[in-house]
């Protein structure tokens, strides 16, 4: 069991360039999705090959998981470090479509353990996937050019918007009957709205921030509305593989316990903000709860108690 002073040991190397880390560029041919070298970490936890924690993702999407300096790092990979130490093991990311992740497809085929993408925690998801405890609170951004006249949602209306594609930001648009553009990644989505292919976007505010880091960017761009959608971020694993979740929440609560999670909070995502684990742990308690009233109904979504 790891002690609090054990998992503090662990935090350089979780914010340093994830050293170890190894990067596949999509599913390639040789991969072994048959299971003939699963192995059984620690916990009881099956791993799809020996010796890795294996991560499908979908890059680039800072700060939770880009190509940097020729590794993948982020918030999300830093996080998801925790638990394959905890396992013993090294994480290896493959680089997947956004749309196997609603799916679960590639979790399905034993091709990864787990899918961390920044992904929205939703009632549809759920079919598919289980979902770890929520990790971070999400909200919604509407991006623009500061010379389009913008300055709300509300303005967008006969504007060209854009938006990434399987996304809750896509969604979201779409339900208040607008049509926007997809595209294939947030860079994508960026892009096209640097490029005047689209006068505005909705995506993920943390994304925003990190882009408008840049001065350049800065400049030209502005957020004219951060809209609360009460989203909230979780990992995925195959249902019903509740060891493999069980180490997942497990290290999520301890990271949040001994101030791993603030750390790397702050230095993927910007200034700690005490509702990202608050009203995450919240939540967390609140499913606890439900799941023990909830005994007698076995047919209720495991993720949604």
């Amino acid at each position: 069991m790891n002690t609090v002073l054990g998992r503090r040991t662990r935090i350089l190397a979780a914010t340093t360039a994830t050293a170890g880390l190894l990067f596949v560029a999509g599913c390639s041919s040789d991969d072994d999705s048959g299971g003939s070298g699963k192995q059984t970490a620690a916990g009881g936890v099956t791993l799809a090959k020996a010796g890795q924690l294996t991560t499908c993702t979908h890059l680039p999407y800072p700060p939770f998981q880009s190509e940097i300096d020729g590794k993948v790092q982020g918030f999300d990979v830093a996080l998801i470090d925790l638990v394959a130490d905890d396992l013993g093991v090294k994480q290896k990311i493959v680089d997947t479509p956004f749309e196997n992740f609603k799916t679960g497809a590639f979790l399905n085929s034993g091709q990864c353990d787990l899918a961390a993408a920044g992904m929205t925690i939703t009632e549809e998801r759920k079919k598919n996937v289980d979902f770890s405890d929520p990790y971070f609170e999400a909200t919604q951004a509407v991006l623009v050019d500061k010379k389009s006249g913008i300055g709300s949602f509300a303005d967008l209306k006969g504007k060209k918007l854009g938006a990434q594609a399987q996304t809750t930001g896509e969604d979201y648009a779409r339900d208040k009957g607008l049509d926007p553009v997809s595209f294939e990644s947030s860079d994508a989505v960026l892009n096209g709205l640097r490029t005047g292919q689209v006068q505005a976007v909705v995506i993920d505010y943390p994304v925003v921030q990190g882009w408008l880091k840049d001065k350049a960017n800065a400049g030209a761009f502005e957020v004219a509305e951060n809209i609360n959608t009460g989203e909230q971020y979780g990992f995925t694993v195959k249902k019903g593989n509740t060891k493999l979740l069980d180490a997942i929440n497990k290290a999520l609560a301890e990271a949040k316990t001994d101030g791993t999670y603030k750390k790397l909070y702050e230095q993927w995502i910007g200034p700690y903000d005490e509702n990202a684990a608050n009203a995450a742990n919240a939540a967390n308690a609140a499913n606890a709860a439900n799941a023990g009233n909830a005994e007698s109904t076995d047919s209720a979504s495991p993720s949604a108690s």
